[in-house]
């Protein structure tokens, strides 16, 4: 299993979470986050915002499904905008266990 964690722009967060669950990946979990990346913020005017708000999505797939679980969050959280620093970063771990608390088993 792989454990899909995506950084993206807040107002992609629906288009995300509805084309992750109209592919069949519906177990997620989000929250709001801020934070910066490779573009150390922004300048409006004289005021510099280096923390800027971000949705942070969880998704665990099948080993199998990665490739197809990252484009799709890839295809919806995109701005169109080629190579626009802030559309997000998607990280990608090794799940070695997991649990079902009610069931009190390993999945």
């Amino acid at each position: 299993m792989k454990l899909i964690e995506a950084i993206i722009r807040p107002e992609k967060l629906t288009d995300v979470q509805q084309a992750l669950g109209e592919a069949g990946f519906s177990g997620m979990t989000h929250w709001s986050v801020s934070g910066r990346g490779k573009q150390q913020g922004i300048k409006v005017g004289e005021a510099t915002y280096s923390e800027l708000p971000k949705a942070m999505v969880h998704v665990v797939v099948a080993d199998g499904d990665k490739d197809e679980a990252i484009n799709i969050i890839i295809d919806h959280a995109a701005t169109g905008e080629a190579g626009n620093p802030g559309d997000g970063r998607i990280f990608v771990v090794d799940v070695a266990e997991s649990y079902t608390i009610s069931s009190q088993s390993k999945d």
